[in-house]
C-alpha cells in the first residue's frame, strides 16, 4: 500500500514539473522565450532636429523587420553618457555638427561608415499670423523686429551665411535679441517670450512647431541647405542590423517621410 502511494506521488511530481517553465516558474504555455527577434533593440542617438523623420522611419522599419529601434534625441548632454555604453548609430543635425562630435569623441564614431541622408533648407519662423509682416531677410532689419539666434546645434553661422550674400549682416545682427546654444532652448524661449518675432533656422522646425509658428520660405536662389549625416559606432555589437536600418533610411519610402518633415 505504501509503495503504491509513493509511486502515485512521484508521478504527480514529475507531471507538475513538466508543465512548468524551467526559468520562470510559469506554466509552459505562458513562459516567455529567453530571446527573440522582437527583443533586439538598435540604439540610435542624435540632436533633436532630425528626430521627427528618423523616429517615424524607425517605426516603419520595426514593423517590417521585427527589430525595435530606440531613437533618443535632444541636447548631447542629455544622452552622451548612455550613448557611450550602448549606441549603435549616431546622427547629426548637419555635417559640421557630426564632425564636431567626432573631434570630441573619436572613440565612438566609425568614420568609415559615415553616410549622408538628406538636406534641409533654412527659412524664417515667425509668429502665427505673421503680425510683423516679415516676408524676406531684408524685413528682419526693420526697426522693432526682435530675432532669436541659435549659435550652435547645426545652425552655427546660418543667419550670417544667408545675410552675407544680401549685404544684410549688420542690419540683422543689430536686431538679434536673444542668442542660445541649442534648439531645445530656442523652443523654450520662443514659447515663453512672445516678444520674439523671428527665428532664422531650418524649415523643418516649423513642422514640429506648427501650433506656434508660421514659415516664411526664402526664394530658392537664396536658400542654404545643410546635410543630415549618420554613422555606425565603433562600440556596436550588431553592425549588420544597424547598417540595415541606415540602408532603410536611404530608401524611397524613408525619403518621402523626410520630405513630409521638411527635408528636400
Amino acid at each position: 500500500m505504501k509503495k503504491t502511494v509513493f509511486l502515485v506521488a512521484l508521478l504527480l511530481f514529475f507531471t507538475t514539473a513538466a508543465g512548468m517553465s524551467a526559468y520562470d516558474g510559469k506554466p509552459a504555455s505562458q513562459a516567455t522565450p529567453n530571446s527573440s527577434t522582437s527583443d533586439q533593440v538598435i540604439w540610435v542617438y542624435g540632436p533633436g532636429g532630425p528626430l521627427g523623420p528618423i523616429k517615424e522611419a524607425a517605426e516603419h522599419f520595426s514593423a517590417k523587420t521585427g527589430m525595435k529601434v530606440e531613437v533618443t534625441a535632444g541636447p548631447e548632454s542629455n544622452w552622451i553618457g548612455q550613448a557611450k555604453q550602448d549606441a549603435d548609430i549616431i546622427f547629426g543635425g548637419s555635417e559640421y555638427m557630426l564632425q564636431e562630435f567626432i573631434f570630441k569623441y573619436p572613440e565612438i564614431i566609425d568614420t568609415k561608415t559615415r553616410t549622408e541622408l538628406y538636406t534641409r533648407a533654412a527659412g524664417i519662423l515667425v509668429r502665427k499670423g505673421n503680425p510683423k509682416k516679415i516676408e524676406s531677410l531684408a524685413d528682419l532689419t526693420k526697426k522693432g523686429v526682435k530675432i532669436m539666434d541659435v549659435n550652435g546645434a547645426g545652425q552655427l553661422g546660418l543667419w550670417e551665411d544667408l545675410a552675407g550674400r544680401k549685404g544684410l549682416i549688420e542690419g540683422i545682427s543689430q536686431n538679434i535679441n536673444v542668442s542660445v546654444k541649442s534648439s531645445a532652448e530656442a523652443i523654450e524661449r520662443w514659447k515663453s517670450n512672445s516678444s520674439l518675432d523671428a527665428w532664422i533656422t531650418y524649415e523643418s522646425w516649423h513642422y514640429r512647431l506648427k501650433d506656434v509658428t508660421d514659415l516664411v520660405e526664402l526664394p530658392e536662389e537664396e536658400k542654404l541647405y545643410r546635410g543630415t549625416p549618420i554613422a555606425l559606432t565603433k562600440i556596436t555589437d550588431q553592425k549588420k542590423e544597424a547598417q540595415q536600418f541606415i540602408d532603410y533610411l536611404r530608401t524611397k519610402e524613408s525619403h518621402q517621410i523626410f520630405q513630409k518633415w521638411g527635408w528636400k
